[in-house]
């Protein structure tokens, strides 16, 4: 599907990897983007994509940023901000993936620098675009528990940083999203197994509110899972964010003299209050999440309206992440001494 917009932007992408190239892909899908080219600091994979994709390779950095009116970076999280940092100075929009930066400190120079050049800048945070999520927060108002499991195979690519900052990072950005209330306390645990970070960690987030979220990521899982469980007042909303899968179960309450049809699930309540148990699998409309991500970015550009996941978000997103990396710090410290 091609998409359209009343002005053509300038786009050029900066890190061609794994992900930069699905971003190449789906870049010159949407038909209003001008992609005027890519830089990556290695030579050999500028020539390798710029053949694959025929599309021009900047050979300077500064050059590709002088040329459009947006860059989305895609390289490692280390070379965020100092990347961001260029495109922000010239006036460029900024699309940057998660997470933001690699610290905090870089995180607020970065939102500072927005605000002076005026232009729109959106974290990808992509889990927030997952058509299962997108259909399923319909469903979801004031939980009062999460519990979210993000396992993974083992793949040598990311492990160059914890877990928490390689997956668990989407799942704090997702729960942000939907619980509208200040962390009171964060608890931690994990263990680093095959790196010199962890490898599976379990985090719990209490809010001010009362809710309580329980995430666990690992890396090193015999197969792949990203499931979120959301319980709220009389209801309980379950997404499969891989096999893009809703179902919501609510409890109705029957009137006093009604009666249970044959296939009703009825419970009953310590009040003595019959209830109907309902479940709904509600449909997911299938879309790529990282296109629908890259054109609400574009859209942000064109109608000047608010980005969906700005860097204030994905600072926030951060700050938490750093929280739960200190608390496993402190729980390893204090398992060696």
């Amino acid at each position: 599907m091609l998409y359209y917009f009343s002005d053509m932007l300038k786009f050029g992408l900066i890190g061609a990897g794994h992900l930069g190239k699905i971003h190449l892909r789906l870049l010159r899908e949407i038909e209003s983007i001008d992609l005027v080219g890519f830089y990556d600091a290695q030579q050999a994979v500028r020539n390798a994509v710029s053949e694959e994709f025929d599309i021009k390779a900047f050979d300077d950095l500064h050059d590709l940023i002088d040329a459009v009116d947006a860059v989305d970076i895609v390289t490692p999280t280390v070379s965020h901000y100092e990347i961001a940092k260029i495109a922000l100075k010239k006036g460029k929009h900024i699309f940057i993936e998660k997470p933001i930066t690699k610290t905090l400190e870089e995180a607020e120079s970065l939102i500072d620098l927005t605000y002076e050049a005026g232009v729109k800048a959106q974290v990808g945070h992509v889990e927030r675009f997952n058509p299962a999520f997108v259909e399923g927060k319909k469903y979801i108002d004031r939980p009062v528990f999460i519990e979210v499991h993000r396992l993974a195979q083992f793949n040598p690519r990311g492990t160059d940083v914890s877990v928490v900052l390689d997956l668990m990072i989407h799942d704090i950005d997702i729960v942000l999203s939907v619980v509208n209330s200040p962390i009171k306390k964060v608890h931690a645990s994990g263990v680093a197994i095959v790196s010199k970070t962890p490898d599976i960690c379990n985090a719990r987030l209490e809010f001010n509110n009362g809710c309580v979220a329980n995430l666990t990521a690992s890396r090193l899982s015999m197969k792949n899972m990203r499931k979120a469980r959301f319980f709220q007042q009389s209801a309980y909303v379950s997404i499969d964010f891989l096999d893009k899968k809703i179902e919501v179960f609510e409890l109705e309450a029957l009137k006093e003299n009604e009666s249970e049809m044959p296939f009703d699930m009825v419970i009953k309540t310590a009040e003595g209050q019959r209830k109907r148990i309902l479940m709904n699998k509600p449909t997911v409309k299938p879309h790529n999440a990282i296109k629908e991500e890259l054109i609400s970015f574009c859209k942000t550009i064109q109608e000047n309206s608010n980005s969906a996941i700005p860097v204030e978000q994905g600072y926030a997103a951060l700050k938490i992440a750093h929280a739960i990396i200190e608390k496993l710090k402190a729980n390893l410290e204090m398992a060696e001494s």
